[in-house]
């Protein structure tokens, strides 16, 4: 998996470094310079070939827009899985703190239906098959 996200990298960093080269000519373009500058126009053209060969080896790779959105704001994209975690433990807890207070109201409620209504609990437990001791 790793190997194919390299490979891109490595297309992506000579097509960068290519059209740095490229605008580098550009801004101070002469006429003696125009076969260098056809020369990386190609080398542009196979550099995007290279990285739209590449893409048929990570079609099955999906990623979640906000990472773009990140990386659009300037922000590194690590962050966005950082705090895709940490939201996910927030709410993890929150849930936690249900469930928990969830158990005690059914135990307090089962406590307090067994003071007004004993026989009704008891059958209610016997069914359930908990022991009488169990609240």
């Amino acid at each position: 998996m790793a190997e194919r996200f390299d490979n891109l990298e490595e297309h992506l960093e000579k097509f960068v470094e290519n059209i740095r080269q490229l605008g580098i000519i550009v801004s101070d373009f002469q006429p003696s310079s125009q076969p260098v500058l056809n020369q990386k126009l190609n080398f542009m053209v196979s550099g995007l070939q290279d990285i739209d060969k590449c893409r048929q080896q990570l079609h099955d790779i999906s990623v979640p827009l906000e990472v773009f959105e990140y990386i659009d704001q300037g922000r590194n994209p690590q962050l966005y899985t950082k705090e895709c975690l940490e939201r996910a433990l927030a709410k993890n807890e929150q849930v936690k703190g249900k469930i928990d207070t969830m158990k005690k109201f059914k135990s307090l409620l089962i406590q307090e239906l067994s003071k007004v209504f004993p026989e009704d609990m008891a059958k209610y437990r016997a069914i359930r098959g908990e022991d009488h001791s169990s609240s």
